[in-house]
């Protein structure tokens, strides 16, 4: 990936819609540079997709956790089938330090997210949980 690229991937993180035209005007390249570098992107799997970002109101009036969580060892892959099989779930991650994985999760209610952490608390292999709820997003990329 050269400078180019990065930039193009840039203006694509920001508006993955915006239209090759506008793309190429924004990087002062030719509207088929764009073209055939998304497509070499993409075959390169470099862009494995495309995806919608939520507007701030909405995202404003979802509830949002850090969810901690440590699995007994042996049962870690059946702890992760579970947990992606749940939508709220939206990313988990593996860790270093006292836990072993943590989930970002999201809900509309209070009442939905103590539902859904006690949920996650259940699962089988799951020996304990820490939430933590997001207050405020001060940035994000």
């Amino acid at each position: 990936m050269d400078d180019l690229d990065q930039r193009l991937l840039d203006a694509l993180h920001d508006n993955a819609r915006e239209p090759t035209a506008a793309l190429a005007r924004r990087l002062r390249v030719s509207r088929s540079t764009v073209q055939s570098r998304i497509q070499r992107l993409e075959e390169q799997g470099v862009i494995a997709g495309y995806t919608i970002r939520l507007s701030s109101d909405v995202e404003r009036r979802l509830i949002r956790a850090h969810v901690s969580i440590s699995v007994s060892p042996k049962l870690t892959a059946a702890v992760v089938q579970e947990l992606k099989r749940i939508p709220e779930v939206r990313a988990l991650h593996a860790i270093s330090g006292a836990h072993d994985l943590i989930a970002v999760i999201r809900t509309e209610t209070m009442e939905g997210m103590d539902a859904l952490i006690d949920r996650i608390g259940a699962i089988d292999g799951i020996e304990r949980t820490t939430s933590s709820i997001i207050m405020a997003t001060k940035f994000e990329r």
